[in-house]
């Protein structure tokens, strides 16, 4: 350095950091910001963000409490549960749109939120609902009792034979 630059400053003084030195240092720690970011994303990907939720099952009582042409609500459960001459079967009470619970219409199932129509089966005949109401799979448990598993769906139409 020349005299002129050396008067008024110290050896032990910092050196005036450039605009264009900043920038540079500025735009290098982004860089290494966004890399560590996406690769800390990538190294959870493996591993599931969502933790399964407990099972959905639920006993609804023994089959004779279920006569031949009866129709049960399980308001808590969201779930109808029917008996007729070829078995007992259950279908979800909630609205494959957006959730809401649906309720009895006299052609079927009726959404009051959005307008959902099903038929007496769940199949979809108006509104905005993607898809039938899941009919849900039905089992025993030790003691003799009916267990719905809400979280298993099985097709339409499958009953289980008591």
């Amino acid at each position: 350095m020349s005299d002129e630059n050396q008067a008024g400053r110290s050896r032990l003084d910092p050196l005036p950091v450039t605009r264009r030195s900043f920038l540079t240092f500025a735009s290098l720690g982004s860089f290494l910001a966004a890399t560590g970011t996406a690769l800390a994303g990538m190294l959870r990907l493996p591993k599931p963000a969502v933790l399964p939720g407990p099972v959905r099952r639920f006993k609804i009582g023994m089959p004779e409490q279920f006569a031949v042409g009866s129709e049960t609500r399980f308001e808590k459960e969201s779930v109808f549960v029917f008996r007729d001459a070829q078995g007992i079967y259950a279908i979800s009470a909630v609205c494959t749109h957006l959730g809401c619970s649906i309720g009895r219409a006299p052609d079927g199932f009726a959404c009051p939120c959005h307008g959902s129509k099903f038929t007496a089966s769940g199949e979809v005949t108006g509104g905005p609902a993607p898809r039938a109401l899941p009919w849900l799979e039905l089992g025993r448990a030790a003691d003799g009792q009916l267990v719905v598993y809400a979280d298993n769906e099985v097709p339409a139409g499958t009953r289980m034979r008591v």
